[in-house]
């Protein structure tokens, strides 16, 4: 390197003739004429190319790498299956140079992908109160000494940086109404716009550049609570980078110190402590010296203020069973028996189900999950809602599915009643009085019957109607200016005279 400096320090600048300089070297001409024709300045050795038995079949292979790339990734062959096929048409190398090769090749189209127009970004700024950012995610935790696969709502204020997380067993609609709430309550407010991906609980159909066809029930939230959606383009999840970067660092903050919890509420109410808990301990990423909570007190007073919840449920048209039963998610649910062999409306919240009919709400219960179903669903009763059949047919209250889940005070009281004639159908008319007394009067009035020796159906109506009276009247304490000088006898056989005189 040393001696190509002075040749062409020699030649360019001193002017020196290839004769002179090939005799003060001695190299040949033609090889000073090279180095200075060429215009290197740092020589180099030449690449070098070996041979390989894989040189005759490089373009096929290639072809081959570029077909397999352009399928779905669970059907593209591996390079083994590729080292056979070329075996098959003569390849009498090993696979490692193939392997070697391929590698090779998905570097350089990494690299070509690698442009500066694709990866290029411009850094966002939020003012206070301007948008937030959801994302959905997948996590794992102990409840009720199973290991449960959670989908996790993440919501996170793009100014403030404040997140909230709230988890759930399903993706569906009633689970993504309700989040927006809660996350809405903890915040303190509704922000200006919602940053989201293309869900399809949000997004029906995702058209041309910014187009979208937006779900009706999304929409109807959103009118709800006032903000304005936005959508990212497809597979472009650095358009919402704050909440992609939360659900990767909840993974390490959260969920593997997570305890075992024994309901999901639990595990709720410790998500929510310990957003509260980060807020309080995380500096903002752009001001190091003021807390996540500090930016978030500022950014509350732009915030909308929260309205009601919205009434975020998915509906359903149900047909009940001859049995009063309705089937949602493998589980089913009890009904009034008026409605039985006709059609209602079954309204899906996040944590209940609400049946409607004839404009009026005729049953609710907890929501139920089964997650393996491989097994038979939950079967839910409310025992009131077979109030009117056992009355028509109270031998049924004797092995009646439905009446296991009466309090015990009526079970002790309906072994009593069943060891004698007519048993059932005194214990069905007890059970009646439900529907025109409170069940607790109604309880309390079973429990004061079974001190007795023979309770019977009489007993439990007088302790009911002892528990209903109203209590007697204070006496009066009239003034003195009113008070009777001479106050009348109860003498009732004056009574008996008038009589006599009459006859």
């Amino acid at each position: 390197m040393a001696l190509l400096s002075v040749i062409r320090r020699w030649h360019f600048r001193e002017g020196m003739p290839i004769r002179e300089i090939t005799r003060r070297t001695g190299l040949s001409r033609n090889t000073v004429r090279k180095y200075l024709a060429s215009g290197v300045v740092e020589p180099r050795y030449a690449d070098r190319k070996s041979p390989s038995k894989l040189d005759d079949y490089e373009l096929t292979l290639t072809s081959w790498l570029f077909r397999e790339s352009r399928r779905h990734r669970k059907q593209r062959r591996s390079i083994k299956r590729l080292h056979l096929d070329l075996v098959q048409l003569g390849y009498a190398g090993s696979y490692d140079r193939v392997a070697a090769f391929a590698r090779q090749w998905r570097i350089e189209q990494q690299d070509a992908q690698n442009t500066s127009a694709k990866h290029t970004y411009v850094p966002l700024q939020f003012a206070p109160g301007e948008a937030f950012q959801f994302d959905w995610s997948e996590d794992y935790v102990v409840i009720n000494g199973v290991n449960t696969k959670l989908q996790v709502a993440h919501f996170r204020l793009s100014h403030s940086r404040a997140f909230y997380l709230r988890a759930y067993l399903q993706q569906t609609h009633e689970m993504l109404f309700d989040a927006h709430y809660h996350a809405f309550q903890v915040f303190g407010g509704v922000p200006e716009r919602g940053i989201y991906d293309n869900m399809k609980t949000a997004v029906d159909k995702v058209g041309r550049g910014k187009q979208r066809t937006i779900n009706q029930r999304f929409q109807a939230m959103v009118s709800h609570y006032l903000f304005e959606p936005e959508f990212c383009n497809p597979a472009a999840g650095w358009e919402k980078g704050q909440v992609e970067k939360q659900v990767r660092d909840a993974r390490y903050q959260l969920w593997q110190d997570a305890p075992a919890f024994h309901a999901l509420n639990d595990l709720n109410n410790w998500l929510q402590e310990r957003c509260l808990a980060f807020w309080q301990e995380l500096a903002h990423p752009q001001d190091k010296r003021r807390t996540l909570h500090q930016y978030w007190l500022t950014e509350r007073d732009s915030l909308m203020a929260v309205p009601v919840a919205f009434d975020g449920f998915v509906e359903h048209t149900k047909r009940v069973s001859s049995t009063c039963l309705i089937t949602h998610e493998h589980n089913r649910y009890s009904v009034p028996a008026s409605f039985a062999n006709r059609p209602i409306s079954l309204r899906v919240y996040s944590d209940r189900l609400v049946m409607v009919a004839e404009a009026q709400v005729i049953a609710c219960h907890d929501r139920v999950f089964s997650r393996d179903h491989n097994v038979p669903g939950k079967t839910i009763y409310d025992w009131r809602h077979y109030l009117s059949v056992v009355q028509r047919k109270p031998g049924a209250l004797r092995n009646g599915a439905p009446f296991e889940e009466m309090p015990d005070s009526f079970k002790r009281l309906q072994s009593l009643l069943l060891k004698r004639p007519g048993g059932d159908r005194e214990m069905v008319d007890v059970l009646a009085l439900v529907l025109l007394h409170d069940e607790k009067l109604v309880e309390q009035a079973v429990e004061a019957a079974l001190g007795i020796e023979r309770p019977s159906r009489q007993h439990v109506i007088n302790c009911l109607g002892r528990l209903q009276d109203k209590p007697l009247p204070e006496p009066l304490k009239p003034p003195p200016a009113l008070k009777l000088v001479t106050e009348p006898l109860a003498n009732t056989a004056r009574y008996d005279g008038l009589r006599e005189g009459k006859s």
